[in-house]
């Protein structure tokens, strides 16, 4: 009789999952490759000043050194998750925290506004390919259960705490040094963990099939058009020419987008991910809460240094509480998760973030830190701490293997989408209020805010009654193992 052939393969030594001891390592080094790409969003916010002067940007010109980056990040975003469930995983975040490492180093070195665009635009295509994989790596790195809560309560954590040590380490590194190290920090970073994915984190299996041309053709164009409306509201307002031309060309391009998935084989976003009902609950919750949460940040920002008066370096030391009090809950969530289950610890965070947004609301010219900031602040971080990680768990729970990229770039556009879609509402609301107002400016700015900061409430107030009459916390069936 033949003696059995042992049960190794290539294959088997690409796709095992890391072994327990390891999974703390693998979980740092995926963090660190999405926080980078998250501190990256605000670290050039403070620099804006120094690259105006430096490099003659007009105040309109300005603003694309954020919109470039936006831009291509959310247009990319569907298509890096695609790309990861076809070349592989790890593959494809360790390409993307290269491309970024490598558009920071030129972007650093930028001489003329051009060529800072240009690298800016880059960079978010790194991030595009980034952000959709390290949370693909750890739905298929972490098994379900109180592993994965863990992770992605981290995970979740990293979108508030990236923010604000954004803003900690730009305004340090523009005082200190130029804000061309606000970009070069990244490149050290980058390569670190560039180097330390294929040590660590174990490659996924590869699901190669037909590329769907036409539906990433449509939906990266669909998802660009209407990125793009959106930065113009927030510049120009809702009747700009070329916004409403940018919203009409995106709902064009996303039907079609969806009559292309409908009937591919292999669709770059696939129409079954919304066919569980607490999956797309969770999809509607994800494109709500940023939508009133990332413009609280902006305002916020803008009153700390505007109306008291606060450095770059002060204004984002203040947003250290909420970061501390985030990352303690982030701690402690997943036994909540085990507990009680996913809703009633959503429900709860929602909760906390409407009171945070009402607390806002209440804001009066005059209010300082202490009593008009900081109790807001802490709310937000407690909730932002107890609402991603039940979001990202219920998407994520019992998907495919196949669709883990495509599920994860899925959320990762809604989530951009709907901050970037809040912001352009809250600064139209924030305009409109400010317009019609007199007195200091400080007194002017705060008026504008706290009507913004209403709005919020209300938006944020959706995302609660979305939770919780759509998603249902049940206990989802099992996902079908991959078959090699």
């Amino acid at each position: 009789m033949s003696t059995p052939s042992a049960p190794s393969t290539a294959h088997d030594a690409l796709s095992a999952p890391p072994q327990p001891a390891r999974l703390g390592t693998v979980l740092l080094v995926i963090v660190t490759a999405y926080l980078m790409v998250g501190v990256d969003s605000t670290v050039v916010n403070v620099a804006l000043p120094g690259i105006q002067q430096d490099l003659g940007f007009s105040p309109t010109g300005l603003s694309w050194v954020l919109n470039a980056y936006t831009l291509t990040f959310g247009g990319l975003l569907l298509l890096g998750g695609r790309i990861g469930d076809i070349a592989g995983r790890r593959r494809t975040l360790t390409t993307g925290v290269l491309v970024f490492a490598l558009s920071s180093l030129l972007g650093g070195l930028a001489t003329d506004s051009a060529w800072l665009l240009a690298a800016r635009a880059l960079q978010g295509a790194g991030a595009a390919l980034v952000a959709p994989s390290t949370l693909a790596l750890i739905a298929t790195s972490f098994p379900e259960g109180p592993r994965r809560h863990h992770a992605l309560g981290v995970y979740g954590s990293m979108v508030g705490i990236g923010a604000s040590v954004g803003l900690v380490l730009g305004g340090m590194l523009t005082s200190w040094a130029s804000w061309r190290w606000a970009l070069l920090i990244n490149v050290p970073i980058g390569v670190g963990v560039a180097a330390a994915l294929p040590r660590f984190v174990t490659e996924t299996p590869r699901h190669p099939g037909r590329f769907d041309a036409a539906g990433a053709l449509t939906g990266t164009a669909g998802t660009t058009s209407l990125v793009y409306g959106f930065i113009r509201v927030s510049e120009a307002g809702w009747s700009d020419t070329q916004a409403l031309l940018g919203f009409s060309t995106a709902a064009a391009l996303l039907v079609g987008f969806a009559l292309i998935e409908s009937r591919t084989d292999r669709p770059i976003m696939p129409l079954r991910l919304f066919a569980d009902r607490d999956r797309a609950g969770g999809y509607a919750g994800v494109l709500l809460l940023p939508a009133g949460m990332f413009g609280a940040f902006y305002f916020l920002t803008l009153i700390t240094q505007q109306a008291l008066g606060y450095g770059p370096l002060r204004a984002g030391v203040a947003f250290l509480p909420m970061t501390m009090v985030m990352f303690t809950t982030v701690r402690f969530a997943p036994r909540l998760l085990q507990r009680f289950g996913a809703k009633p610890v959503l429900l709860t965070g929602m909760t906390l973030l409407v009171a945070a947004s009402a607390w806002l609301w209440r804001l009066e010219p005059g209010d300082g830190y202490p009593d008009g900031l900081l109790g807001p602040l802490l709310l937000v971080g407690v909730g932002v701490g107890l609402s991603f990680m039940p979001l990202n768990a219920t998407i994520l729970a019992a998907v495919e293997p196949r669709d883990a990229g495509a599920a994860s770039g899925l959320l990762q556009t809604l989530q951009w989408l709907g901050g970037t879609l809040g912001l352009s509402v809250l600064v139209t609301v924030f305009g409109t209020a400010t317009r019609h107002a007199s007195g200091t400016p400080a007194e002017i700015l705060t008026h504008g805010a706290s009507r913004a900061f209403g709005v919020g409430a209300l938006i944020a107030l959706a995302a609660l009654l979305v939770s919780a009459f759509v998603i249902t916390g049940r206990k989802p069936k099992a996902a079908r193992p991959a078959i090699p």
